[in-house]
């Protein structure tokens, strides 16, 4: 099973071949530089779905965003504590 996670393209580098097209990816304000080889229509403002470093597609912003919510919630949830943790 693989994961990838949405990102929106800040920035592409120029490249002289597509095979090394690079863009600043944003992961919910944290960046990256990602390889763009598999999305050449790719601009900036896209978002885009990343797995090790490489984006596989692009998405649009909505789907981007409830992607990015899901994983927040699972943060939070890995945040609380369990009942088992909790003492008297």
């Amino acid at each position: 099973m693989c994961l990838a996670i949405p990102g929106k393209i800040i920035e592409i580098q120029a490249a002289e071949n597509e095979l090394f097209r690079v863009g600043s990816i944003s992961f919910d304000g944290m960046l990256r530089e990602v390889n763009l080889a598999a999305v050449p229509e790719a601009k900036v403002g896209d978002y885009v779905l990343v797995h090790v470093g490489m984006a596989l597609n692009i998405i649009d912003e909505d789907e981007a965003n409830k992607t990015l919510d899901y994983f927040r919630e699972l943060d939070q949830m890995d945040n609380e504590p369990d009942n088992d943790d909790l003492t008297d």
